[in-house]
């Protein structure tokens, strides 16, 4: 199993954290996102990254790799057993795809008036449900799920991006502290992804 994948995507980040809480084997191969192996050109039509190479199977886009992997691989169980708890992570998830990934995205690409007030609504949007992040041990579960694979590279950043959480926000640095103890998230940082806190 291979993903290709860039050494400080979010969206390569959480596909890294699944595979490694899984412990499954595979190797990961570095490109660079603006200069792309042909032979995986030829593999994904839209040259996105990561992409999963699985024997005959090529996946793409991070949310169906994660999923495709929680059902080949269901020890240890990143979703819920029961369905309504099973739709409460995939809804958790569409939140943090849908409020907070395209925060990321402009703080990393664009200029410097909007890099500053997506800054200041991430910050505003995770501490306000600071409060869920103090009432169970992970995101709404008591057993780390995808939808802590897919917060941690945001909060791994934080700090990178002069981020800090306001102090009524407490309980979001002690979640994001017991994520990053965890051997799943520590193998899968890139050697650029370490340097971002150092």
């Amino acid at each position: 199993m291979n993903l290709y994948t860039s050494a400080s995507s979010i969206e390569c980040h959480r596909t890294r954290i699944v595979l490694n809480e899984k412990d499954i084997v595979h190797e990961c191969i570095q490109v660079d996102p603006k200069k792309l192996p042909e032979d995986l050109i030829d593999l994904n039509p839209y040259g996105s990254l990561p992409t999963l190479v699985d024997r005959e199977l090529v996946l793409y886009n991070s949310r169906v790799i994660m999923e495709y992997l929680e059902e080949r691989f269901p020890h240890p169980p990143l979703m819920p057993v029961g369905p309504v708890q099973r739709a409460q992570t995939r809804l958790a998830l569409f939140q943090v795809e849908h409020d907070w990934y395209p925060l990321v995205n402009i703080i990393e690409t664009k200029g410097e008036k909007a890099v500053a007030k997506a800054k200041k609504e991430l910050t505003e949007s995770i501490a306000s449900v600071a409060d869920v992040f103090s009432a169970m041990p992970y995101f709404l579960s008591e057993e780390f799920t995808l939808v802590d694979a897919s917060i941690a590279p945001i909060l791994w950043r934080l700090r990178h991006y002069g981020i800090e959480m306001p102090k009524e926000a407490r309980a979001v640095n002690t979640y994001a502290e017991r994520l990053f103890e965890r051997d799943g998230f520590k193998l899968s940082l890139t050697e650029a992804e370490r340097e971002l806190r150092l």
